[in-house]
């Protein structure tokens, strides 16, 4: 088995004149919740849509567990992105049958067992559920996947509190060990707990990377305080 699950080498991904990442050299081991993390327009989405197979680099290459981006990896990445993806109309049922349907590793029993203890009926229409709902919801599909690597983008994104509690306790309870999962988000505070690992995204560029237990120990700061510190001398942030 790969202990590297992701490898970036020479990441380059522009938009016109503009690149979001810029040579970026990347590796991600497995058996980590990692912590993707720079304030907007540091290339964090672009980022994980690239690993996801959602854009095509401009330069460079990415893979995962020694794959090139295609039809396998896709097969070992779950994605989350950082906005709804489904339709409202859909009933919970639907969307069941649909990732049961496309991907092999699927675990529906984990899935309905999740929705059970949530109180969410599988005849509910999405559009019914609150914000909040609807988040746990795509949340719980994503994460009863067997994938080796988890995307998730913006995961506690413009929820409540205990529902940020909820997805993180979500997260942390329903990977493989094995696995790894990399969650990009701005709220540092909420997500830190979680975090083996960390990367700090600036301009494209990873500026910094390390344990977050260790970081904590070391400097006697948060992650959310290192951020700021690191992110307040920097330029455009």
């Amino acid at each position: 088995m790969e202990s590297t699950v992701l490898t970036a080498r020479g990441l380059t991904k522009r938009y016109g004149s503009a690149a979001a990442l810029d040579g970026m050299d990347l590796e991600l081991p497995q058996g980590k919740i990692i912590g993707l993390l720079g304030p907007n327009g540091s290339g964090k989405t672009t980022f994980i849509k690239l690993a996801a197979g959602l854009l095509t680099p401009t330069a460079g290459e990415i893979r995962i567990c020694g794959e090139k981006i295609g039809p396998a990896t896709k097969a070992m990445v779950s994605y989350l992105p950082d906005r709804p993806a489904f339709g409202k109309s859909q009933k919970i049922s639907q969307l069941l049958d649909f990732y049961g349907d496309f991907y092999l590793d699927f675990d529906r029993p984990r899935a309905e067992g999740m929705l059970n203890a949530l109180g969410i009926s599988p005849d509910t229409r999405l559009g019914t559920l609150s914000k909040g709902n609807q988040e746990k919801v795509q949340l719980v599909l994503v994460m009863s996947r067997r994938a080796r690597l988890y995307l998730l983008d913006e995961p506690i994104g413009g929820v409540d509190p205990a529902a940020r509690d909820y997805i993180l306790n979500t997260i942390i309870t329903n990977y493989d060990p094995s696995a790894t999962v990399l969650i990009s988000t701005h709220l540092i505070s909420d997500v830190e707990r979680v975090l083996d690992e960390f990367l700090f995204l600036h301009r494209g560029q990873v500026i910094r990377r390390g344990s977050a237990d260790e970081i904590r120990e070391e400097t006697g700061k948060s992650l959310d305080e290192l951020f700021r510190e690191v992110f307040k001398c920097l330029p455009n942030c």
